[in-house]
C-alpha cells in the first residue's frame, strides 16, 4: 500500500533517488527522460533538440514562461510559432486550420502537471488546445518537468492536479482573464510506441505549478 503524499510535499524538489527512479521508469515506458539541473539548462537543451524552423507549439505552461523557453520560440526567429500563428487568425472564418495547426505542429513543448515514478505523464487543461499534439498530434514532443512534479503513482498524481496545481492556475486565470480555471481535459501518458518522439527534461528544482 502507498504512503499517502502531504499535499506540502507538493511543492519540494524530488531526491536524486526519486529523479533515477522516474527517469528509468520513463525510459522503459519509450520516453526519452534526460536529467537536468536547472531551467537554464532546459533552456538550452531545448534549442539543441529542436531544429531551426520546425514549426513550433507551446503549451500554456508557467515552466516554460519562467524558464525563458515560451519567450525563445514564439518571440524569436529560429522557429515557426504556432502561437503567433493562431493568435493572427480568425477563429470564426478560419475554425478548422485552427483546429489543425494545433493538433500537428513538428513539435509540441510544453510541461505536465505530474510525473509518476512509474513512469506516467499527467496533463491537465480548460481549452484541450495543447492535448491533441501531447497525446500524438505533434511529430515530436518536449515536456520540461520540475522535479516537484514527481509523485510514487497516479492516484497522487491525480490528487497533486485538484488539490494543488488546479488552485495555482486558477489564481491565474482570475488575473488574467476574470475567472477560474477548471479541470476539463485530462490526459495520461503511460507510455510513447515511437522511439525518439517524446523526450521528459526532467529538471533537478522545482520550477511552476
Amino acid at each position: 500500500m502507498t504512503t499517502p503524499v502531504p499535499a506540502a510535499q507538493f511543492t519540494e524538489a524530488a531526491s536524486e533517488e526519486s529523479l533515477a527512479r522516474t527517469a528509468a521508469a520513463l525510459t522503459a515506458h519509450g520516453f526519452t527522460a534526460e536529467i537536468l539541473d536547472d531551467a537554464a539548462a532546459a533552456r538550452a537543451r531545448v534549442e539543441e533538440l529542436i531544429p531551426a524552423g520546425s514549426s513550433v507549439f507551446t503549451g500554456a505552461s508557467e515552466t516554460l514562461r519562467l524558464s525563458g523557453i515560451d519567450k525563445d520560440i514564439n518571440a524569436g526567429d529560429r522557429y515557426t510559432s504556432v502561437k503567433a500563428r493562431v493568435l493572427s487568425m480568425d477563429r470564426v472564418v478560419q475554425a478548422d486550420e485552427f483546429r489543425q495547426l494545433l493538433a500537428s505542429p513538428d513539435v509540441v513543448v510544453g510541461s505536465v502537471a505530474a510525473v509518476t515514478e512509474t513512469g506516467s505523464l499527467v496533463a491537465a487543461s480548460a481549452t484541450g488546445s495543447q492535448i491533441p499534439s501531447y497525446a500524438g498530434g505533434a511529430a515530436r514532443a518536449v515536456w520540461i518537468v520540475g522535479s516537484q512534479k514527481i509523485v510514487p503513482d497516479l492516484a497522487t498524481a491525480l490528487r497533486r492536479v485538484e488539490e494543488h496545481a488546479l488552485p495555482l492556475e486558477s489564481d491565474r486565470a482570475r488575473a488574467v482573464y476574470g475567472q477560474p480555471s477548471v479541470v476539463n481535459r485530462l490526459l495520461v501518458l503511460n507510455g510513447e510506441l515511437n522511439p525518439g518522439r517524446g523526450t521528459v527534461l526532467l529538471l533537478r528544482e522545482a520550477i511552476g505549478f
